[in-house]
C-alpha cells in the first residue's frame, strides 16, 4: 500500500488498530465464535494490520468528517487481497482535546467487516482509543 508521508502521521499509535484487529482474530478461534473465521480480519497478517493502521493515521490527521481514505494490502505479501476505507467522523473539541470516531472497513473474499473506535488526543499528542 502506498501512503503519502505526512508529519502528523506518526501520532496514531500503531498498536491501537492492531490491538482491535488482533482481538477479532483471537475470537475467531473460539468454538462458539466460529462464524468469524471467514471475515476479513481472519485473513489479516501483521503487515496487513500495519497497512490499515497507516491508513488510519493518515485519515485521522488529514481527512475532514465524512471524507474517506482508501487503503489496501498491496505489497504486504499476503496472497489474500484486502482493501477498504477509513472514514473519520463526529469530531469534537474541548479545550486542546480532540476526539474523532473512525469507521474502519476491510473487504476480503467478498466479506465486509467494519469497526468504529473513538479516538482522542491532547494537543499534538498521540491518538488513543477512548475507553468507555
Amino acid at each position: 500500500m502506498r501512503v503519502q508521508s505526512h508529519k502528523a502521521v506518526h501520532l496514531f499509535p500503531r498498536r491501537i488498530v492492531g490491538a482491535a484487529l488482533l482481538v477479532g482474530a483471537t475470537f475467531s478461534h473460539a468454538a462458539n465464535l466460529n462464524f468469524l473465521k471467514d471475515t476479513p480480519v481472519s485473513y489479516m497478517k501483521d503487515a496487513d494490520r500495519k497497512a490499515l493502521n497507516d491508513a488510519a493515521q493518515v485519515a485521522l490527521e488529514t481527512k475532514k468528517d465524512g471524507e474517506s481514505f482508501e487503503w489496501n494490502n498491496s505489497g504486504t505479501g499476503n496472497s489474500v487481497s484486502i482493501k477498504g476505507t477509513v472514514t473519520p467522523h463526529d469530531t469534537s473539541k474541548e479545550g486542546d482535546r480532540t476526539c474523532r470516531t473512525a469507521t474502519l472497513v476491510a473487504i476480503a473474499k467478498g466479506q465486509t467487516q467494519s469497526w468504529t473506535p473513538t479516538v482522542c488526543k491532547q494537543g499534538n499528542g498521540p491518538w488513543k482509543i477512548l475507553r468507555k
